[in-house]
C-alpha cells in the first residue's frame, strides 16, 4: 500500500483542532476551529474522493480518540460509513477504549510496522491529522504522499506539521488547486533527500 499523509493546516503550519474550538485544547491551544470557515461542497467532494483511494487508515493515540468519539455518532454524514468500517491502525503505547472497530493497535516499533502494512497489497494506507505521527514517518522515509490543505489564515500558536528540528525530505510537486472557499490543496510526492545549492555556481 501507498503510505499518503493528508494535513488541514495554517499558512504558519499550524495542524492542530482544525475542526472546532475545544476539538484539541492540549498544550493551552486556544484557537480551535480555523479551518471550518472555508469548507465547501467542492472541498466536501474531493475529501470523499481520497477516502474512496483507501484501503485502510492509520492514526496517532489522540487524533483516534478524537474520531473514535465523534465518527461513529455521524450516521448522517456521507463519508461515515466508510470511516467506520475501514480497517484502522492506531500507534500508541497503551491500549484504546471503546470499540471504533476494526481497530488494531501498533505499539513498539511503529515503523517497522508500518513498513510491513505498506508491504501488503492495497492502494492507500492515509493518515488524517496525527500530525506527530507523521513526523515521525517521513523521518523514517515510509511517506510517500503529502496531501496538504492550507487555509487563508494564521493562528500563531499550536502544534506544527513541520517544527524545528523535524525532518528534511524532497518533495516533487504533483498538482495544486484552489477551492471556491479559499483552501489550497497541495499535493506533493516525496523525493528522496532535500536538495541544496548555491545561487550562481
Amino acid at each position: 500500500m501507498k503510505l499518503v499523509v493528508q494535513e488541514f493546516l495554517t499558512l504558519d503550519g499550524v495542524s492542530q483542532g482544525p475542526g472546532a474550538p475545544d476539538e484539541d485544547p492540549s498544550g493551552g491551544f486556544t484557537r480551535g476551529g480555523w479551518f471550518v470557515p472555508y469548507l465547501d461542497d467542492e472541498f466536501e467532494g474531493l475529501v470523499t474522493s481520497w477516502l474512496g483511494e483507501a484501503d485502510a487508515l492509520l492514526f496517532g493515540r489522540r487524533t483516534y480518540d478524537n474520531f473514535a468519539r465523534d465518527w461513529p455518532a455521524m450516521n448522517d454524514h456521507p463519508n461515515a460509513a466508510t470511516m467506520n468500517g475501514l480497517p484502522k491502525f492506531v500507534a500508541t503505547r497503551g491500549s484504546v477504549a471503546g470499540a471504533w472497530e476494526p481497530t488494531t493497535v501498533l505499539a513498539g516499533d511503529v515503523a517497522a510496522q508500518v513498513a510491513e502494512l505498506k508491504a501488503r497489497p492495497g492502494r492507500e494506507l492515509q493518515v488524517h491529522g496525527s500530525a506527530e505521527l507523521a513526523q515521525s514517518l517521513l523521518g523514517a522515509g515510509l511517506v510517500d504522499t503529502l496531501r496538504l490543505v492550507i487555509a487563508p489564515c494564521v493562528v500563531g500558536q499550536g502544534r506544527r506539521l513541520f517544527p524545528d528540528g523535524g525532518a528534511a525530505a524532497g518533495l516533487r510537486p504533483v498538482s495544486q488547486r484552489m477551492t471556491p472557499g479559499g483552501l489550497s490543496v497541495q499535493v506533493f510526492d516525496t523525493a528522496g533527500e532535500l536538495r541544496r545549492g548555491t545561487y550562481g555556481a
